[in-house]
């Protein structure tokens, strides 16, 4: 029949975080919900350096059209950090930046996905790549998530299907639970991965934004050393918004060249490049300042917000309520008793102007109804002290209601 949508849109919803985070326009509202930097952080003054000089020295070359791969220089940037920072030796031509890695997860799944293969997700998962996934009308599965990692018995359960595509996770500081893989973990995982030969996403937004505990390289350094540690089906997305700003949509892949082949036909077919100038007035903002010195500032800040968050859980709500003590990232993820709903809570919670996330939209097989998701890396510390008084009274008020 004419006039009608694509099949693939019947079922697609509209992502509930960013409807929340309408409300949470309101000045009288506080918001826990959003995965948003502290702007606090932004450094405002040297990108505008940057910016002015970007173009008086190249803007004409800032506004024409680029390579689709992206600067050369910044790509090379980011290899060399890899190099300095985690030991992972990767040539420039394996990175191909993107628009966020939103834009990330959405070429991988048009590369790879068909209609009914199995897509490995934990349980709960970002958001966003289950939306980004389901485009493509895959079939998820689901491993559960321990406190050091997924459970490996179930994944490789999952992997060992004959339609398993795919395991798509975030290592480091997860998003939504703010878990991160012990080294044990990363080793288990990637022999699963190489042993049924899945394709790995390794979406590591937060990997620089560690607060405490130990340092664990990227997983694509674990595995095989004949299957050249499975990167030849990994997929490795970074992002500076975490640690920059996330209003330049500057992230990256880095992929081996057969897969990376794929990928630059999937992005010129989707905008040809990413924005040109704001790539290039990037490059000179690291070029021109100390990206470390920036970062430990914003880890400094958030391992403060976190601490402050989690003792006024530790103080304020019941001892029923448990909640996971994440080493970085921005999140921790709240599990009330079985039963109880964290959308009655949200509700609640509204009334009083405060907003989280309930996390049954990171889920993709009906559960989740107690669960939720905080952020504490974008308020400041009178603002945490504030919500999370508010929640309380609106978490004891739930709790007499459902007795």
């Amino acid at each position: 029949m004419k006039g009608q949508f694509a099949g693939r849109m019947a079922t697609m919803q509209r992502s509930f975080i960013r409807e929340i985070l309408k409300v949470a326009q309101d000045p009288n509202v506080i918001s826990f919900a959003g995965g948003l930097p502290n702007p606090d952080y932004f450094p405002v003054e040297p990108l505008r350096a940057a910016a002015d000089k970007v173009f008086a020295q190249r803007g004409t070359r800032a506004l024409q059209y680029a390579p689709t791969l992206g600067s050369q220089e910044l790509r090379q940037f980011i290899a060399d950090r890899y190099k300095t920072t985690c030991g992972l030796d990767v040539p420039a031509d394996d990175i191909l930046i993107t628009n966020g890695s939103q834009q990330g997860l959405e070429l991988v799944a048009k590369i790879l996905i068909d209609p009914g293969d199995h897509v490995i997700l934990e349980s709960p998962s970002y958001l966003g790549g289950i939306q980004a996934f389901s485009l493509f009308q895959p079939r998820f599965v689901t491993t559960p998530l321990r406190e050091d990692g997924p459970d490996t018995a179930v994944l490789a359960q999952h992997a060992a299907h004959p339609q398993a595509k795919l395991y798509y996770a975030l290592p480091n500081f997860q998003n939504p639970t703010g878990i991160t893989y012990s080294a044990a973990k990363r080793e288990e995982v990637a022999a699963i991965l190489n042993e049924n030969q899945l394709f790995f996403i390794e979406d590591d937004p937060y990997r620089e934004l560690r607060f405490m505990g130990e340092d664990l390289p990227p997983m694509t350094m674990y595995g095989q050393p004949e299957a050249a540690s499975g990167r030849d089906r990994a997929f490795l997305l970074g992002s500076f918004s975490k640690v920059v700003a996330p209003g330049f949509r500057m992230g990256w892949i880095v992929a081996q060249p057969e897969l990376m082949d794929k990928l630059i036909i999937a992005k010129q077919a989707s905008d040809l490049h990413s924005n040109y100038v704001s790539q290039l007035i990037l490059l000179q903002y690291l070029q021109d300042n100390d990206l470390d010195a920036h970062i430990a500032t914003i880890k400094a800040a958030y391992g403060r917000q976190r601490a402050l968050m989690v003792s006024m859980i530790e103080e304020l709500f019941p001892a029923y309520i448990q909640f996971t003590l994440p080493e970085g990232g921005m999140f921790l993820w709240i599990t009330l008793p079985e039963g109880m709903s964290a959308m009655a809570l949200f509700e609640a919670a509204v009334k009083r102007n405060v907003v989280f996330v309930p996390g049954d939209p990171f889920h993709v097989d009906g559960t989740g109804q107690n669960t939720l998701r905080l952020n504490f890396s974008n308020t400041d510390a009178a603002a945490i002290e504030t919500g999370m008084t508010r929640l309380a009274e609106a978490l004891q008020e739930q709790w007499k209601i459902g007795d």
